[in-house]
């Protein structure tokens, strides 16, 4: 089969993070650790196990920062090389599993838990919380801390990819490819929205207007209280879409300080050195970009005792002195999870299924490529934001 795969190259990486960011086109070319490849389809890998034929395989921010080199090394015990890349799937299953007959359309719930490393459940996969999980380095599984980050199992950016019961969420026949490829992502962003716990009436602040930025503004609206929904978006069309998805205000990166200055009545005080902060604020900041300076700007404008979540996968730190001085919650909110939801308890791919039925989401994914053209496609997703686009995906069916 054919398949995108990522090898362990230290020149690269390190070519990759000194000059990616200054020319970006070098990333998609001559410095990305990936190659096109026919290897052989993965094989299920004991009880429960399935294979899936990918339809739709989309490219997420997460994996661009792994090419690029800006992932932070704390995660390379976490991943087996080379690996499949590929997280947000749609695909077909083409064996029987566990009461999924073979040709369902399913979503990819892609942590690697207990479930799947045939392991007796740790704390957090029982009570739910797999993105939690302890022990996604054991196992009959080599280390991945999810699919598209393990050797073993495959991933979207590729023909067949194996996966375990537990991970596979059945799809109703109303929902296209299009729609059922953002399902993952969607999860994730309502897994933050009720990590941040807005106050009925609270002011929220987004920061960013990439695929999860958008998402989290769709989640807040749909499963919380949120009041004003102010949202920082760095182009054109992300800033269209921000209020088509919900936002009351929309602002550049600019003009982000004297927006929520005005808004939340807060006091705008200047250091001698760095940008401005506020006392006062908005009660709740979501960072869904994870650089330095988007970290910088939620927790400058978060007002005292608020509430900061690391939504983005987190890039270098920023100045913390905020988070000590007014006293900030600061949470992490990674992958999806189990919730208390208003039917019970469940997993936040149920209710992201019903989102990705009913939020305006046609034209999301702004463009689809074949394997071949991994290239094109890569260069596309960098440039996302810049060319109107909120999705890029691959289509391994398509020679």
């Amino acid at each position: 089969m054919q398949a995108l795969e990522l090898f362990r190259s230290t020149p690269r990486y390190v070519a990759a993070r000194t000059l990616g960011g200054r020319v970006p086109g070098l990333v998609a070319g001559p410095l990305a650790p990936l190659r096109l490849v026919n290897r052989e389809e993965p094989k299920p890998l004991g009880e429960g196990w399935a294979r899936v034929r990918t339809r739709l395989g989309g490219i997420c921010g997460s994996d661009l920062a792994t090419i690029s080199g800006k992932v932070s090394l704390y995660f390379s015990p976490l991943v087996s090389m080379p690996f499949v890349p590929g997280h947000e799937i749609v695909g077909e299953l083409l064996d029987d599993v566990d009461g999924l007959p073979q040709g369902t359309r399913v979503v990819l719930e892609p942590v690697l838990g207990c479930a799947p490393r045939g392991l007796e459940p740790c704390g957090a996969c029982a009570s739910g919380a797999t993105s939690r999980c302890d022990r996604i380095t054991g196992g009959h599984l080599s280390p991945g801390l999810q699919t598209g980050y393990c050797a073993d199992t495959g991933g979207g950016w590729g023909s067949v990819l194996v996966a375990h019961r537990s991970q596979l969420h059945a799809v109703p026949d109303r929902l296209t490819d299009e729609r059922a490829v953002l399902v993952e992502p969607l999860a994730c962003a309502i897994h933050a929205a009720l990590r941040a716990r807005p106050e009925p009436g609270d002011s929220v602040l987004v920061v960013g207007a990439g695929t999860l930025g958008l998402f989290a503004v769709l989640a807040l609206r749909a499963f919380t209280d949120a009041g004003r929904v102010l949202v920082v978006a760095k182009h054109p069309a992300q800033q269209e879409l921000a209020r088509r998805f919900g936002a009351s205000d929309v602002v550049g990166t600019g003009e982000a300080i004297s927006l929520l200055r005005r808004t939340t009545r807060a006091y705008r005080l200047a250091p001698e050195r760095g940008a401005p902060y506020l006392l006062g604020g908005v009660g709740v900041a979501l960072d869904c970009v994870g650089t330095g300076s988007s970290l910088a700007l939620a927790l400058r404008t978060t007002r005292a005792g608020g509430r900061v979540v690391l939504t983005g996968m987190p890039g270098p730190g920023a100045d913390l002195s905020p988070v000590w001085f007014r006293e900030l919650e600061v949470l992490g909110a990674y992958a999806a999870g189990t919730e208390d939801l208003p039917g019970g308890r469940a997993s936040t791919f149920d209710p992201a299924v019903g989102l990705a039925l009913d939020a305006p989401l046609d034209g999301v994914v702004g463009a689809v490529y074949r394997l071949s053209r991994w290239r094109e496609a890569l260069d596309h997703a960098l440039g996302a934001g810049r060319l109107g686009t909120v999705k890029v995906a691959f289509d391994p069916r398509v020679a």
